[in-house]
């Protein structure tokens, strides 16, 4: 059996609609939203009395990101909000992009952060900026 295709990651958020109208502002689009509680949620991720918001975000080319709310149990926090890249685990996401110095711009206007930009060789351009929580979202532009 192999892998078809990567589905979706998830985020869990604290600030559900700040996070959300970030991805949306990136050109990501709603494509819903649900609230999902009782012991059948519980036994899938290994939490009892479980109530959380989901929002399910996919990119122009369908791949999804899901963010979720928790409300019970409360979500825990391992270590600092704006964590370094080189912190263990899931540090950033990248997005192949067009007119990145449009999307830097227009991402610092909705608050996102600039940590950094440069060019790789002759093939592409690469930004890294912070958005809310923390989130760190690269952004790839190919040239040529």
């Amino acid at each position: 059996m192999t892998i078809k295709r990567m589905d979706n990651i998830l985020i869990v958020v604290d600030d559900l609609e700040a996070v959300k109208a970030f991805f949306i502002e990136l050109g990501l689009t709603l494509e819903g939203q649900t609230t999902v509680e009782g012991p059948c949620v519980g036994l899938l991720i290994g939490l009892a009395d479980v109530r959380c918001t989901i929002a399910m975000l996919r990119t122009p080319d369908g791949q999804g990101i899901e963010l979720d709310k928790f409300h019970t149990p409360d979500a825990v926090r391992f270590g600092p909000v704006e964590a370094p890249v080189n912190t263990l685990g899931l540090r950033r996401i990248m997005f192949a992009v067009e007119g990145i110095d449009t999307v830097v711009a227009r991402m610092q206007a909705h608050g996102a952060e600039l940590i950094g930009q440069m060019h790789y060789e002759t093939s592409y351009r690469l930004a890294y900026i912070r958005g809310p929580e923390g989130l760190i979202v690269g952004l790839a532009e190919q040239l040529g």
